[in-house]
């Protein structure tokens, strides 16, 4: 199984972008790095097929400083949804280093965000390196508060009696 897949993207949600700008000047002046998760366009209503870039996904043991950001490929999931990556330059330096150029190989788009992190300040690639398009949509995400979005008697609920199979034992 591949980590990642090779649907047209089409674009990137302006609220998956926003949050990786301010990701970005959190972290500055370190590095900033994650990758893209993408969402088929259908779920979006949008009248081309493909994916829509719609998040950007952390990895834990993230190490940078600011010249560059290191991640622990170990940590990262294989994740059929993932179609590339995504980091700062706190130099402001919106092409790839030759260190960027050797981490871009899996995943169609690769985007770099440049200090000072304004709405104009990224470049998407493709995997070679070179500039391409990437539209930034205005779609509507699922809100991520919703996940989390239960009360104190949603954990008291007692599912001893629905996890008993017929004879009375645990499931």
């Amino acid at each position: 199984m591949r980590l990642f897949r090779s649907s047209e993207v089409l674009g990137i949600a302006a609220d998956a972008l926003d949050f990786a700008r301010e990701a970005s000047q959190e972290t500055h002046p370190d590095e900033y790095m994650g990758f893209l998760r993408g969402e088929d366009a259908r779920n979006f209503d949008l009248d081309r097929s493909g994916t829509v870039i719609t998040e950007v996904m952390i990895i834990p043991g993230t190490r940078s400083n600011p010249v560059s950001a290191t991640v622990d490929n170990n940590m990262i999931p294989n994740d059929r949804r993932a179609v590339g990556s995504i980091h700062s330059h706190p130099n402001g330096v919106l092409r790839p280093s030759d260190a960027d150029l050797d981490t871009f190989g899996q995943g169609e788009v690769h985007i770099i965000l440049g200090h000072p992190y304004g709405p104009t300040d990224w470049k998407a690639f493709d995997q070679n390196g070179d500039v391409r398009d990437l539209d930034v949509l205005d779609v509507d995400l699922p809100d991520p508060e919703e996940f989390f979005d239960f009360t104190e008697a949603d954990l008291d609920v007692d599912f001893s009696e629905e996890y008993r199979d017929p004879g009375g034992r645990r499931r």
